[in-house]
């Protein structure tokens, strides 16, 4: 995949003043660029954790891709002009490899960090929102186009991003919402 696409309002580092000595222009223009991501990563990384696990992710799984993809991004911040739809294109493929890949699951708990701050957060979280549940009832790529949809992205914007046909992707949304209305709880409240 290319990393340049159409814009989406990003703002791209600022100009020094020319005056400016050469090594004291790379140190300004290093410190806005490190701005500028921290920004983005502030916006977006719990999102995008978010998003992979809408793909059906566990939550340990889901932070570190997040987490290896912001590296990635912060690696080639400069020729990104995208950047919120790069990292879910990244994070997505990251997935769909981690997948694929026969791991042993491991027997201590992890670490707690800002993604997951206690061993049971996921859980925790999953009790309140039935989203994730429902979304795993889904074949694969009706719950992938569904997580890009709940990351509030368009078909169009979708069918890019996976290489697909706009009208595949809204065949597949139209299924998956379907699928999904079959499956939600009663929300008349019948007890």
């Amino acid at each position: 995949m290319s990393d340049h696409h159409a814009g989406d309002g990003s703002e791209r580092p600022t100009t020094v003043p020319a005056s400016d000595s050469p090594s004291l222009r790379r140190r300004r223009l290093q410190a806005t660029v490190d701005e500028e991501f921290a920004a983005f990563y502030r916006a977006t990384i719990h999102r995008l954790t978010g998003f992979l696990m809408h793909h059906g992710a566990a939550l340990p799984l889901a932070a570190d891709i997040a987490q290896d993809t912001m590296i990635k991004a912060y690696r080639r911040w400069g020729q990104i002009q995208q950047p919120k739809a790069w990292v879910h294109t990244v994070a997505s493929r990251a997935l769909v490899r981690a997948a694929a890949e026969v791991r042993e699951e491991p027997r201590e708990q992890p670490e707690p960090s800002s993604l997951l701050p206690a061993p049971d957060a996921f859980a925790q979280w999953e009790l309140r929102h039935d989203t994730v549940q429902l979304l795993k009832t889904l074949p694969y790529r009706q719950r992938q186009i569904m997580a890009w949809t709940l990351s509030d992205y368009s078909p169009s914007e979708i069918a890019v991003q996976l290489r697909l046909t706009p009208e595949a992707v809204r065949a597949s949304l139209k299924k998956a919402r379907r699928a999904l209305a079959h499956h939600a709880p009663d929300e008349g409240g019948s007890t």
